[in-house]
């Protein structure tokens, strides 16, 4: 190792060491970055941040970032959730873990209208909490479905972090959203079968909706599914089904979705001054810090790579005697390690950076090993990064998950929503497990628009019925001009060999 490169590993080890104090990541970062780059470096590492910093400036990926959360936070304050959840639950209240089905299934459905996992994890914890303690629920079961519903969130697009994610991995932010699909649906899936299992053997967990709570007119309960479910879905359908088709950019979709957000919260009677304004401070305050640790984040990790320390971890991890699968998951455990301590932020744009030179490495071998294309292979990678993450969520003791609930469910002590949310954890990890032996969950559908849209030629059309008829004295007279040329070339050729000439004709 270098001393260079020695200097680098020190500065990765005192950031995660001064992040653990408790000093803002984003001012480490560039603290950091510029202290120990200018001992390495010299003056050039100012030149060097400069220059990151307009590159990421002229990303317009992340201008998708603060209207897709504005987007989250207008449907939250439209009221958008407990309509939905309002309608599923009288849909299904005759069942047993019926509110089980409800919170997950909307959990599942507005996690697609935002990205905002503290978002979701609080408002479902506010609906659905008072009538799972007043119907006798299992506590514990209820917090682990709210905290590993909201969670879906990070997960299922228009997911924020699978944006910031996209330019990290050198991958389409589209492809990402098309392989986030098959992840977040097996794990609801994944979720409701343990649910409705446990519910079903011992009904005392999940008992039915008694009857006197319940509606029984038909033409209600319909009213409310078409009231809070289709406008939902239509503006889910509009944004992310732009991306997939490829009619819209992610940043286009972004600010459909924060149009028809708008236009729903004012259909509902619910867009308000102060609202909007809530909603606009908040988004600010969110998308100012991902975007500042965006910058900082590059300029460090720029610096490091500088220093020579990422190729130094990079052939350190590739010399060891580890096959690419095996290497695979040593690099999801160090990721979901460091997901306890640190946020989703941090870890795509610093972390992310030092590990995806080794994933690159060995695209082609995990390509062949696991049977799919090699340029599917860091899509595979980021599906299974962004499920990673959202097990981090779930992992006590530092799952932010849980003190979001804590926050508005008073009824629920600490250790039991930790005990729900462990044994959702688990199912996550299954969940992980099934995605690496079974790549195609996560890009059987990118591969199927990639092959959609090589499919669509563009159709050739004979235009000869439209051309103007041919001239036939077109070609005469274009002899006739060439014999012209010629002649009149040649009688210039004759001027120039015979320079008296001119004098004797005078």
């Amino acid at each position: 190792m270098s001393g260079l490169a020695l200097l680098g590993l020190v500065m990765l080890v005192v950031m995660i060491g001064v992040i653990f104090i408790g000093f803002p990541i984003s001012f480490t970062l560039l603290f950091l970055a510029l202290t120990f780059g200018y001992f390495g470096l010299g003056e050039m590492v100012f030149s060097l941040a400069y220059f990151q910093t307009i590159g990421m400036m002229k990303e317009e990926l992340l201008a998708a970032v603060p209207l897709f959360i504005l987007m989250g936070f207008l449907t939250e304050q439209a009221g958008l959730m407990e309509r939905l959840f309002v309608a599923l639950r009288l849909m299904l209240a005759p069942i047993r873990g019926s509110l089980f089905v409800v919170v997950i299934l909307t959990a599942t459905i507005f996690a697609m209208a935002t990205g905002i996992v503290g978002a979701a994890v609080t408002v479902l914890g506010i609906m659905a909490s008072p009538i799972m303690v007043k119907t006798g629920y299992d506590g514990a079961l209820s917090a682990g479905a709210i905290t590993a519903g909201g969670t879906l969130g990070i997960l299922i697009p228009p997911s924020v972090m699978l944006i910031v994610m996209g330019p990290v991995l050198g991958v389409s932010v589209a492809d990402l959203y098309a392989a986030a699909f098959g992840p977040g649906f097996m794990l609801a899936g994944l979720y409701l079968a343990y649910l409705l299992g446990r519910s079903f053997l011992n009904p005392k967990l999940g008992p039915p909706v008694p009857k006197e709570e319940r509606i029984h007119s038909v033409p209600v309960i319909i009213k409310e599914v078409l009231i809070g479910v289709v406008p939902l879905v239509m503006l889910i359908g509009a944004a992310l089904g732009s991306i997939l088709t490829g009619l819209a950019t992610p940043t286009e979709a972004s600010g459909i979705g924060a149009l028809g957000a708008m236009l729903l919260a004012a259909a509902y009677r619910k867009l308000t001054y102060a609202g909007i304004k809530r909603a606009v401070l908040s988004t600010t305050a969110t998308s100012a810090m991902v975007l500042l640790l965006a910058v900082t984040s590059s300029i460090f990790g720029a610096v490091f790579a500088r220093l020579g320390t990422a190729n130094w971890i990079t052939d350190v991890m590739l010399a060891l005697p580890l096959s690419p699968v095996m290497m695979l998951v040593v690099v999801l455990f160090l990721i979901f390690l460091l997901g306890w301590p640190f946020e989703w932020p941090a870890i795509i744009l610093v972390f992310l950076p030092i590990f995806y030179p080794v994933m690159d490495a060995l695209k082609p071998a995990l390509g062949d090993a696991m049977n799919i294309p090699a340029d599917m292979v860091m899509v595979w990678f980021g599906a299974l990064v962004a499920v990673t993450l959202q097990t981090a969520f779930l992992s006590p003791p530092v799952a932010m998950s849980a003190y979001y609930l804590r926050q508005v469910v008073k009824d629920w002590s600490l250790s039991t929503i930790y005990k729900g949310m462990f044994e959702f954890m688990i199912l996550q990890c299954i969940g992980i497990a099934l995605i690496v032996i079974f790549p195609r969950i996560a890009t059987e559908f990118p591969m199927q628009l990639q092959a959609e849209s090589r499919a669509v030629k563009t159709e050739e059309v004979d235009d000869s019925m439209n051309r103007l008829e041919a001239d036939p004295m077109k070609g005469l007279r274009q002899d006739g001009t060439q014999k012209d040329e010629e002649e009149g070339g040649e009688a210039e050729d004759d001027l120039e060999k015979d320079p008296l000439s001119n004098k004797s004709k005078k």
